[in-house]
């Protein structure tokens, strides 16, 4: 007794194998038998449709989400130039790099804090013309500094 309509041939060249629990590629839509039923072992040219990899940094080890159709050489590349926390140039970077210019204050901020009298940087203690002694012939340079010295010493005012 046979049966002639039952099972179906393994797509594969090679193989042609007839199976009577054929198994159809989800990205090719082919039929293929149990050993060629993989992506790679029937060479799947639609595999890149189902067969999504998460890329990982080689510097550090993080896992680089990439979208459907994307280049994951080009992410990891672009990761590695943005927020690689490996990227020797990123560890020698320093955030704290504006020094105060007051004499003897050792204090850095994260960003300048300019007089706009006298244009050096300075930490956020000393930013008022006032409390840098910022002065341009003997008189405070700032508005306010300069009301507050003809409140209080009237002799500078001439």
């Amino acid at each position: 007794m046979e049966f002639p309509d039952l099972g179906e041939h393994c797509s594969e060249k090679t193989c042609k194998q007839l199976d009577f629990l054929p198994m159809r590629c989800d990205a090719c839509e082919e039929i293929f038998c149990k050993d060629h039923i993989t992506y790679a072992n029937h060479k799947c040219t639609s595999s890149y449709k189902k067969d999504i990899q998460v890329p990982v940094c080689p510097l550090c080890n993080t896992p680089i989400p990439i979208k459907r159709g994307e280049m994951p050489d080009i992410k990891v590349g672009e990761h590695i130039d943005r927020d690689c926390k490996s990227d020797p140039a990123q560890r020698k970077r320093k955030i704290f790099t504006n020094k105060c210019s007051k004499g003897g204050c050792k204090q850095k901020e994260m960003i300048r804090v300019t007089c706009d009298q006298c244009h050096l940087n300075y930490c956020l203690k000393h930013r008022h013309p006032l409390d840098h002694d910022c002065k341009t012939d003997g008189k405070p340079l700032s508005k306010a500094g300069w009301v507050q010295t003809l409140l209080f010493y009237p002799k500078y005012h001439n």
